[in-house]
């Protein structure tokens, strides 16, 4: 399993903002800042551990958006790959927005990539069908994802 998650860090942004975007809604400790170009910079947490998804777990069931979440999580799978964007500035605020593309969100967007042999255990785990806004399944963390 692998989890990239990267956020451009604009000249015009407050780089400790982008960090803190990042950090409330994933579980993560070490946000690494990259040099790109002259003022261009990237923020990036690589792991091949689940946990940094723990927060989203909790974060969709508290802003009840399981429906949503699970079509965006299918819609941008393909294989063993999932790719999404969230909103950065919305992240800030501890909030999940997803964008379908980086014009969305005026600032750039929060790319996530996981890649995994046990995506469909991900989703279904994250992101589990509702009926009448209720999951019908809760299941477990994903073991070995």
């Amino acid at each position: 399993m692998l989890i990239r998650i990267e956020a451009e860090i604009r000249p015009t942004e407050n780089e400790d903002k982008v960090i803190k975007a990042i950090k409330n809604i994933f579980f993560v400790e070490d946000v690494r800042v990259v040099e790109l170009s002259e003022g261009l910079k990237l923020a990036v947490v690589e792991t091949d551990e689940i946990t940094p998804l723990f927060k989203v777990y909790e974060i969709l069931r508290k802003q009840r958006i399981l429906d949503t979440a699970r079509s965006v999580f299918i819609r941008n799978s393909s294989g063993n790959v999932m790719n999404i964007k969230l909103n950065k500035q919305v992240a800030l605020q501890g909030l999940i927005s997803f964008v379908d593309n980086d014009d969305e969100s005026p600032l750039g967007a929060i790319n996530v990539v996981i890649v995994s042999d046990k995506l469909k255990e991900i989703i279904d785990w994250l992101a589990p069908k509702t009926q009448r806004g209720r999951p019908l399944w809760e299941k477990d963390v994903p073991r070995g994802a």
